[in-house]
């Protein structure tokens, strides 16, 4: 079935667009559009949830995702804003606070350095993070990227321009198999791989 052979023109444009988000094919888009379609109260939500998307901001402290100017967990007075937890997306924020061992801040860097998608180091939000050294007692920066040759690359990059900095940068431990990212990782080995960071060296 193709979306020309829908009887709806709206219909079609609406399985078209949410067959197009991550791991949705045409069959399952078709499948929820018609649900909601059936659910009239369900598509209201749906669509009042949606609009309101718009109105989410990047904390302007750590580029985590919020709906205030900062974030709760950078307004949040009893964590521990002397460590910084650096991570490439807002996911590994979430799987992170899902273990519910660690108790600092984060820092979204919004991706990883990879020369061949075109992403270089001034396309990552590494000035803030420096900023934030500068500006505040960092006691630790802490390195929970995910273990591929782009994690790697941007842990390296990111030691060579804080070590100038007088601040411990440790690492999360090698528990995690190399090639796997943070978000899918279970909460008992990422928790793990926090409790048993290590010191990050060249």
């Amino acid at each position: 079935m193709k979306p020309e052979t829908l009887s709806s023109k709206h219909l079609a444009n609406a399985v078209e667009q949410m067959s197009k988000l991550p791991g949705v094919g045409f069959k399952t888009a078709l499948r929820h559009i018609l649900h909601l379609l059936n659910h009239p109260s369900q598509l209201e939500n749906f669509i009042e949830s949606l609009n309101n998307l718009k109105k989410i901001k990047r904390c302007k402290i750590c580029h985590n995702l919020s709906d205030n100017d900062i974030c709760e967990i950078c307004a949040d007075k009893k964590r521990d804003h002397s460590t910084i937890c650096v991570v490439e997306d807002v996911k590994d924020i979430i799987a992170i606070e899902n273990t519910h061992q660690y108790h600092g801040v984060y820092h979204v860097l919004g991706g990883l350095i990879s020369p061949i998608d075109g992403i270089a180091p001034e396309n990552l939000n590494i000035n803030s993070l420096e900023k934030r050294i500068q500006q505040n007692s960092i006691k630790e920066i802490i390195f929970a990227l995910n273990t591929t040759m782009e994690g790697d690359t941007t842990a390296f990059y990111l030691f060579r321009t804080l070590k100038k900095y007088n601040v411990k940068i440790t690492s999360i431990a090698r528990g995690i198999g190399f090639g796997d990212e943070i978000e899918y990782t279970d909460e008992i080995t990422l928790a793990k791989a926090l409790e048993n960071r290590t010191e990050f060296k060249e």
